[in-house]
């Protein structure tokens, strides 16, 4: 009898979990293109495109994390609530992307002679902050979501006060992100920042080549280089050599092509 009981137990709770899974209906509003955006869910491997409306449909269950990706957007990452699979319905707001371009110079025509041009260009060194005793940052621009995580998990000493009685300081809204979460939640949106800056560079750069002696389907490829950039290794193998992604790239690509073989 108590066997039974147990067994049944897990009967109930293997349908209750089947039962969580629903196809949600979502929706995305932009001010402009919204057709042939990358909804991903993560938690699933789910991938699906909106249509002309905006519209898609992907299978989910509550705590599953959806990304949003398109080239004119920025990305989108949410973690989909009970609210949403009982209605069965999602609405997300994308923000159009904002591309620094580089600065463009135009000044006096050179000729080519190195010596002659640096004595006539008008060109001037860019500012130093150091010579001029100002403290300044040269290094790679940080995206908004950077500096909200570099904010988040700044431990100012002089804002904080004694932790422990072990004489270390620590911010105390470092503190409070650190316990609700929100440092953790940043901290993974900033990696999916940079993985899909990454995999959109490769496709620029590495997809055609790649493709034309790898053949796939193209409604598979955008799900393809996800499956790239889903791997740990992904930063550390594509992030320094285009020869090296390529090489990695080839490995995924057999990985992938077994993974649907199998499921087909």
């Amino acid at each position: 009898m108590k066997i039974t009981r147990t067994l049944f137990f897990i009967l109930m709770g293997v349908n209750l979990g089947y039962a969580q899974m629903t196809e949600l209906l979502g929706r995305v509003e932009a001010d402009e293109s919204i057709d042939g955006i990358h909804v991903i869910n993560k938690s699933r491997r789910q991938f699906a495109t909106t249509n002309a409306s905006g519209e898609f449909k992907i299978q989910a269950m509550a705590k599953d994390t959806l990304v949003i990706s398109s080239v004119q957007y920025a990305l989108v990452s949410l973690i989909v609530s009970e609210e949403d699979v009982a209605l069965e319905k999602l609405t997300v707001r994308l923000e159009s992307k904002v591309n620094e371009l580089d600065e463009v110079v135009v000044g006096k025509i050179l000729t080519g002679d190195l010596s002659s041009d640096i004595l006539n260009s008008d060109a001037k060194p860019d500012i130093n902050f150091y010579d001029v005793g100002i403290p300044g940052y040269t290094g790679k621009k940080k995206t908004a979501n950077e500096k909200r995580l570099q904010e988040a998990s700044d431990m100012n000493p002089t804002m904080g006060g004694s932790l422990g009685g072990v004489g270390m300081s620590v911010s105390a809204i470092a503190l409070i992100n650190a316990i609700t979460g929100r440092t953790k939640r940043l901290k993974h949106i900033v990696k999916l920042e940079r993985d899909e800056a990454l995999m959109y560079g490769l496709k620029a750069r590495l997809s055609k080549s790649f493709f034309d002696e790898n053949p796939m389907a193209d409604n598979l490829k955008m799900d393809f280089l996800y499956f790239c950039s889903e791997d740990d290794n992904f930063m550390a193998r594509c992030g320094t050599s285009d020869l090296e992604a390529i090489e990695f790239m080839k490995e995924k690509y057999e990985q992938y092509q077994k993974n649907r073989t199998s499921k087909e």
